[in-house]
């Protein structure tokens, strides 16, 4: 059965334990601008910035366009260029605001490292580079592709993450380090997926068509992990550091090595 996926405007999804530990989408800005602010006070030197960036906006996805936006931008490709992506990309689809938030809570609930929400928001390229995601997959769903591409292009460069726009991706997924993360045009990415540093989610090179891997809701990536083909992760799969998975894993295995084996040493994955 294919991983079940939700759109970006779609409602969360209840009851599941991975999130248990999340703050309410609704609660986050508050919490961010509560952190904004004590950081103002501990630490003068961030005080202009911190209080431009999130203190100076109405809200948590306007904050967080301007805080990308700068990012992004470049001689060639200045600010005001990035922000009508992100203004564009949420008028398509004003789902990707609360969508932003509640990734923003994944990290807090799966990452002991984010002391707070500050951090992630203002540092994580991770997070960073799934947001720009969610506004370049709102971009080529509305067939604005060439500005879906410019803004992949420029992520990847920016913050070494390279997912293709018309990649689906669910809810609460967290993206821990980011870097060298490649992930192919047909994958698909379900809820509460975690995904380490270095993962690929590639084709052969033997096929057209549909032929990237579709990673169920509640999946763990590991470090270097790839996963070749038009194959299934299943719910709750766990792969391991360094393996390559060239068939389906069904859900709830854990696979390891080269080529991926179950641990209760199931067949070839």
């Amino acid at each position: 059965m294919a991983p079940r996926l939700l759109h970006q405007t779609d409602a969360p999804a209840g009851g599941g334990t991975s999130c248990a530990a999340e703050a309410p989408a609704a609660d986050m800005w508050q919490q961010l601008r509560r952190e904004a602010r004590a950081t103002c006070v501990a630490e003068p030197a961030l005080r202009a910035f911190v209080a431009e960036t999130v203190l100076a906006s109405p809200d948590f996805f306007t904050a967080l366009a301007h805080l990308l936006t700068r990012k992004l931008s470049a001689p060639a490709l200045p600010a005001a260029l990035w922000q009508e992506c992100f203004d564009t990309a949420r008028a398509l689809n004003p789902g990707i605001a609360a969508a932003a938030q509640e990734d923003l809570s994944a990290v807090l609930a799966r990452d002991p490292a984010a002391e707070n929400a500050l951090v992630p928001f203002l540092c994580y390229k991770g997070f960073h580079a799934l947001q720009c995601h969610r506004a370049g997959h709102a971009l080529w769903a509305a067939g604005q592709r060439l500005s879906a591409r410019m803004l992949q292009s420029r992520v990847s460069e920016v913050f070494a993450v390279d997912i293709h726009p018309a990649v689906a991706v669910g809810r609460r997924v967290f993206i821990d380090h980011g870097t060298g993360i490649v992930i192919g045009q047909t994958a698909a990415i379900g809820d509460d997926v975690s995904i380490l540093h270095q993962v690929t989610l590639g084709g052969t090179g033997k096929e057209r068509g549909d032929r990237h891997p579709k990673v169920g809701d509640g999946a763990l990536l590991c470090v270097g992990a790839t996963v070749l083909g038009n194959v299934e992760i299943g719910q709750g799969v766990k792969v391991g550091a360094g393996s390559v998975v060239l068939r389906p894993v069904p859900p709830g295995a854990t696979v390891v090595g080269v080529p991926a084996r179950s641990i209760e040493g199931n067949a070839e994955a």
